[in-house]
């Protein structure tokens, strides 16, 4: 679906994301998974991830899945690479550091129109009521538009359509 305001071309996308974190612990408790899905702007997008903080199994509740809200900018584009900004927030479900926040960089490629790929590296912050803690990942993801992308730099402009 593609919307117009005010000039801007909106649409909508979904992107599979695994990382990995430099916490102590097996491969599966060091993974992390999330999908996200979308509204792109321009160079701005805003997706609610949904996802898991470690992809080892719990014994008793699960506090590794979570909720974000993940707003992102392209910063800077040269050619079909893309420096990527994200800040987001979020809650961790039954953990006692419920609230996470999330400041990432990325490398974006846009394969062609429609499938893009990103690098990205970053830190989440947790906190509670008594505790905090914080660990980097690093990762990968895909994404898909579901319309083809129409990207820009904040510096460079396109040309004006001729109707």
């Amino acid at each position: 679906m593609v919307t117009t305001y005010y000039g801007m071309f909106s649409q909508t996308y979904i992107s599979l994301a695994p990382s990995l974190t430099n916490s102590a612990g097996t491969l599966l408790e060091k993974g992390n998974a999330s999908i996200e899905i979308g509204r792109q702007w321009d160079v701005f997008s805003l997706g609610v991830d949904v996802g898991k903080t470690s992809l080892a199994k719990s014994n008793g509740k699960d506090t590794t899945a979570y909720i974000e809200l993940r707003p992102n900018l392209n910063v800077f584009q040269q050619g079909k690479f893309t420096n990527t900004f994200t800040a987001g927030i979020g809650y961790v479900f039954n953990s006692k550091l419920d609230l996470m926040t999330e400041l990432t960089s990325g490398i974006e490629y846009a394969f062609n129109s429609r499938i893009h790929f990103n690098v990205f590296f970053g830190q989440y912050f947790y906190s509670g009521r008594t505790d905090a803690s914080d660990v980097t990942f690093f990762g990968a993801s895909a994404m898909f538009y579901f319309l083809p992308s129409r990207h820009h730099s904040l510096f460079k402009q396109p040309a004006a359509s001729k109707q």
